[in-house]
C-alpha cells in the first residue's frame, strides 16, 4: 500500500522496524517475532540496510518474504554508501517488479571494516540525491503503481551527530523533502519536548510531510549502551537515568522501567496528535506488545482511531 493511501487512511500510523538476520539463530529468533508482532496488524514495518549495503541481499530476501506473506507490508531501507547508479537502479527494478509500494531512502553509513572509506566514490552522497534519483525512477513508468514508490527519509530531533548547525540540519532536511520524500521517521529519542520542538522547526521552515516519532524502549543496561552507539548525541533525561540507577544492576527492573518509560511517551505523543509511532524492535515482539497492552488495544486499527 502506497505510504500516501495509508496516511490517507488512518490519522495514526503504527510500524515496526526489523534488521534481517545474520545467521540461523538470529532467524530462528526474528520470525516468531515477526509472527507475534503481526498480530498486532501495523500500517507497514521497515527492514534495515546493513552499513555499506552489507546485508543488500538479506533485506531483499527478507522484504521479498514478508511480501509475498500478504500480511505485512515491508518498506526496505536504501543507503547511498558503496553504491554506483547502476547498483541503486537494478535494487529499485528488483522492488518495483516484485510490488514493493515505498522505500526508506536513508545516506548510511560505511562498513566498519573500511575506516577513511571515500564518499566521493559513490554515485549519490546525500539522501537528498538518492531521493532526487528515486523520484526519477518513480517518473519512468516502471513501477506498477502509477506513482511510484513512496519515500520516507530520516530526521534528527536530537541533530544529527554529522551537522551540529540545526539551522543546516533543517535546510538539508527540507532538501529531501523538496527532492519528493513523502514522510519523515525520526531517530530514536528519549524526551518528548525534542520530538515537540523539531515537529515545530519543521513547520517553521514549511516541511509539510507527515512526520513519525521513533520509539525504542530500554530493555537491558547492555540495551542503553548499545542505543549510544547507534544513535551518537542521543539524549537521556537525568530522570531516566536516574530511575534506572535505582535498579542498582537489576536488569528486570531495567526493564521495566525503560517499558514504563515508552509507554508514557506513546500515551505522550497519542495525546499530541502525533502523526505516526515506529518501534525500534531490536528483532523482539515482547517489549513492543507490552506498551500495546498498557496503551489498552492490542491492534493499530483500533489504536489509530483513538484521537
Amino acid at each position: 500500500m502506497h505510504i500516501l493511501d495509508i496516511f490517507k487512511s488512518t490519522p495514526t500510523t503504527f510500524s515496526f522496524e526489523f534488521s534481517p538476520p545474520r545467521n540461523e539463530t538470529s532467524a530462528q529468533e526474528l520470525y516468531p517475532a515477526i509472527a507475534e508482532l503481526e498480530e498486532l496488524k501495523p500500517n507497514f514495518v521497515s527492514v534495515t540496510y546493513g552499513a555499506g549495503g552489507s546485508t543488500r541481499n538479506s533485506t531483499h530476501d527478507l522484504v521479498v518474504t514478508l511480501k509475498d506473506g500478504g500480511q505485512l507490508d515491508p518498506v526496505p531501507h536504501l543507503t547511498t554508501v558503496c553504491h554506483s547508479r547502476s547498483e541503486i537502479d537494478s535494487i529499485l527494478l528488483r522492488y518495483a517488479q516484485h510490488g514493493i509500494s515505498n522505500i526508506q531512502a536513508l545516506s548510511g553509513d560505511p562498513p566498519k571494516n573500511m575506516p577513511g572509506y571515500d564518499r566521493s566514490n559513490d554515485a549519490f552522497r546525500y539522501a537528498a540525491d538518492l531521493v532526487s534519483h528515486i523520484s526519477e525512477f518513480n517518473r519512468s513508468g516502471v513501477h506498477p503503481d502509477p506513482r511510484g514508490f513512496g519515500i520516507g527519509v530520516g530526521g534528527y530531533p536530537e541533530g544529527h551527530p554529522a551537522t551540529p548547525n540545526r539551522l543546516l540540519e533543517i535546510d538539508y532536511l527540507k532538501a529531501k523533502v523538496d527532492a519528493g520524500a513523502n514522510y519523515i521517521v525520526t531517530q530514536l529519542f528519549f524526551d518528548n519536548h525534542d520530538f515537540y520542538d523539531f515537529r515545530e522547526r519543521c513547520e517553521l521552515a514549511g516541511i509539510d510531510v507527515p512526520i513519525i516519532a521513533g520509539i525504542m524502549p530500554i530493555i537491558t543496561s547492555k540495551n542503553l549502551a548499545r542505543m549510544s552507539e547507534l544513535a551518537l548525541g542521543i539524549h537521556y533525561p537525568a530522570k531516566l537515568l536516574r530511575a534506572i540507577q535505582r535498579c542498582d544492576g537489576d536488569e528486570t527492573a531495567v526493564r521495566r522501567v525503560g517499558i514504563h518509560w515508552a509507554t508514557e511517551q506513546c500515551r505522550d505523543l497519542l495525546d499530541n496528535k502525533i502523526r505516526g509511532i515506529h518501534f525500534y524492535t531490536f528483532n523482539r515482539s515482547t517489549a513492543t506488545r507490552e506498551i500495546y497492552t498498557s496503551l489498552g488495544v492490542k491492534d493499530s486499527r483500533v489504536l489509530a482511531g483513538i484521537r
